[in-house]
């Protein structure tokens, strides 16, 4: 049994504290921390659930902590439970700079615990769909459009939307970044509200990302593109769609088929729509964690990861800044 300890009980900390109580064993809350009074009554009252006015306890108290507050408290949180021994899941992004999260990896490494960053889009269902696919992509394009909710504001819309298509396509292109260039403008903040980034890699993959915080839709696509297939995920529908052309000869022996005339030939293009089911991301990315923390499972997001993400975005960001000044 992992005696797990939340700490944040804002809007999405509330989910959390559900979702962990609705799986039960391998987990039992044994309380949260939220440094509003009011809120933590609330909260305790809803939920059932020990409200602990001190962080310190409550750290004391748990095997393992969420850390689901402002990102530029994740860093303090985060060094206290290590430092105690304390396995920890932290919501993205990791911490508010890059070099934060390379202290903590370091700390984390001597400690021996156990860290996983919340990128939960790896456990979407159209990503889950394809992820036993050989996936090689060698152009990307992504888009996350939201509408526009003053309680993101608070940090730049590269941090708060593109870091979730950042960590998606390094996830899948296993090859250093070898340029980036980006444009943004700024609407309803003081930080770029839309922003749109091109990022090389060394083995030649290009990604293009745009995020908006401002858009009169919402969207959250990633195209792949790669040799011989096209693969289209989006998040917001949780559906996945797998375009693979062949030649005549090597075509699947079932399904539906679309015939292509090409200077080299006849081509055969299949479609296929993979289904993963109904599935809860939060409730998944809970049970990985507890198989690392239980098995010694590599986290399904790492620390690491989660700091090569930050890493990008902070590079996007530095982008941003020079086009404007």
């Amino acid at each position: 049994m992992i005696k797990i300890g939340v700490i944040g009980a804002g809007h999405l900390g509330k989910i959390h504290l559900r979702c962990l109580q609705e799986l039960g064993e391998p987990f039992a809350v044994c309380g949260f921390h939220d440094i509003d009074e009011k809120v933590a009554a609330a909260v305790s009252k809803k939920f059932q659930v020990r409200a602990f006015p001190d962080l310190e306890e409550l750290i004391q108290a748990a095997d393992a902590v969420a850390v689901i507050t402002p990102t530029v408290t994740h860093y303090d949180i985060a060094e206290a439970a290590i430092k105690a021994g304390r396995h920890v899941f932290i919501e993205k992004p990791v911490t508010q700079t890059p070099d934060e999260a390379a202290r903590l990896l370091k700390l984390a490494g001597d400690r021996g615990v156990v860290v996983q960053v919340g990128h939960v889009e790896r456990f979407n269902p159209a990503m889950l769909a394809v992820q036993h696919l050989p996936l090689n992509p060698m152009f990307v394009e992504a888009h996350r459009l939201a509408m526009f909710n003053p309680r993101g504001t608070d940090v730049p819309v590269v941090l708060d939307l593109m870091i979730h298509d950042i960590d998606i396509v390094l996830s899948l292109v296993k090859s250093p970044v070898k340029s980036i260039s980006a444009s943004g403008v700024p609407v309803v903040s003081d930080t770029p509200d839309i922003a749109n980034a091109r990022v090389e890699f060394e083995n030649g993959c290009v990604a293009n990302f745009t995020a908006s915080r401002i858009s009169m839709k919402q969207m959250r696509k990633v195209r792949l593109f790669q040799k011989d297939a096209y693969i289209s995920l989006d998040f917001l529908k949780k559906e996945s769609q797998i375009l693979r052309m062949y030649d005549e000869e090597n075509k699947p022996a079932d399904g539906q088929f679309l015939e292509l005339d090409t200077p080299s030939g006849k081509r055969i293009i299949t479609m296929d729509m993979p289904e993963v089911g109904e599935v809860n991301a939060i409730k998944l990315e809970w049970q990985a964690f507890a198989e690392s923390v239980l098995n010694g499972s590599p986290p399904a997001v790492s620390l690491k990861e989660g700091h090569q993400a930050l890493e990008v975005a902070y590079a996007i960001m530095e982008k941003l800044v020079k086009r404007d000044t």
